[in-house]
């Protein structure tokens, strides 16, 4: 048994532990699940995801969101993966990426979003993914063993639903506030980038906030977000930056 752990622990370190530079952090970080791994794991959430959740089938409302989608996509700093987009049939305003480069955004979200600020949201997501924020903080919950296995793909079922877990709670729940702030930021260069106005970050961040008023609910995507004036403040200054 010992011979067997030093075994996978060795394998492992040869060939699952990665330290690579990050564009969209601008960091130097440690990776322990490569993106072949990170996208097994995200095509087990998206299965959760089918059997939990109602994927709306609309041509027209598709068509529009993998257009903008793909254009904020191919100007990300990451291009080691294969985007999609998805709809769930929900009127809340939500929108959330897992690993792998799978995005799912609300119908409610899309409806009510313009392009400007369809691209702001669909950029904030592919930010998360970008800077490998759902990865990353699956690594810290689970630790290094279980993560060993899951990259190595000797785990069990209930091991990976396990990931899976903590991955699509991270994702539903929210990022720390420095990860949000991250996201917009990445949101907003990318929109630029692809060809939108960057004010569509602001102005669907004041949408949310008039929701939220108006329903007298705190919103899905504020729920555990940092305060929305705040972040409206912080993507008016990232625009005025980024604009000079």
């Amino acid at each position: 048994k010992i011979i067997y752990v030093i075994f996978v622990f060795s394998v492992f370190l040869l060939n699952g532990c990665t330290t690579i530079y990050n564009p969209a952090t601008c960091n130097r970080e440690t990776l322990f699940i490569n993106t072949s791994a990170e996208v097994n794991l995200g095509k087990d959430m998206a299965k959760q995801i089918s059997s939990e959740m109602k994927l709306l089938d609309d041509p027209l409302k598709q068509k529009r969101l993998e257009e903008i989608g793909k254009r904020v996509a191919a100007v990300s700093d990451r291009q080691d993966l294969k985007y999609s987009f998805n709809i769930i049939k929900d009127k809340e305003f939500n929108a959330f990426a897992i690993p792998g480069g799978s995005v799912y955004v609300n119908n409610g979200l899309l409806d009510a979003a313009s392009d400007a600020e369809l691209a702001a949201v669909l950029g904030h997501e592919v930010g998360h993914i970008a800077a490998r924020h759902s990865v990353k903080r699956l690594q810290a919950v689970l630790g290094y063993q279980l993560i060993s296995s899951i990259a190595l793909g000797l785990s069990g079922q209930g091991q990976v639903l396990q990931a899976v877990d903590v991955v699509f709670n991270v994702v539903t729940l929210g990022y720390s506030r420095k990860d949000e702030y991250l996201a917009d930021k990445l949101g907003i260069k990318y929109a630029k980038a692809a060809g939108f106005n960057p004010l569509g970050m602001v102005t669907f961040f004041q949408k949310l906030k008039t929701e939220s008023k108006s329903t007298g609910l705190e919103l899905v995507f504020l729920s555990s977000h940092p305060p929305i004036d705040e972040r409206i403040k912080q993507a008016e200054k990232e625009i005025a930056i980024l604009n000079q």
